[in-house]
């Protein structure tokens, strides 16, 4: 990712959205469980822990890791290149 928004400008912009759509999406899913889990009236925590089987829950979760750690990696590197000069 960071080799991609050195090259690329607009790869920086693409990183920003699908960022965005996977935390809507993350939370959407969560949202809708916890509230079925609730509506049913199950507080079991293998209803609860049935989100963790939904492949587009862990694929938006991963991909909000990684871009967390893009950013963090980013925001580190413009720091210390700004305070070298």
């Amino acid at each position: 990712m960071m080799i991609l928004q050195r090259k690329w400008f607009i790869s920086r912009i693409i990183f920003h959205v699908a960022a965005i759509l996977s935390a809507l999406i993350f939370g959407n899913i969560a949202s809708i469980s916890i509230h079925q889990i609730i509506e049913d009236q199950t507080v079991f925590m293998t209803n609860i822990h049935a989100l963790f089987l939904n492949p587009l829950f862990l694929l938006t979760g991963a991909y909000l890791g990684v871009y967390l750690l893009y950013t963090l990696a980013l925001h580190t590197l413009l720091n210390d290149i700004s305070h070298s000069n």
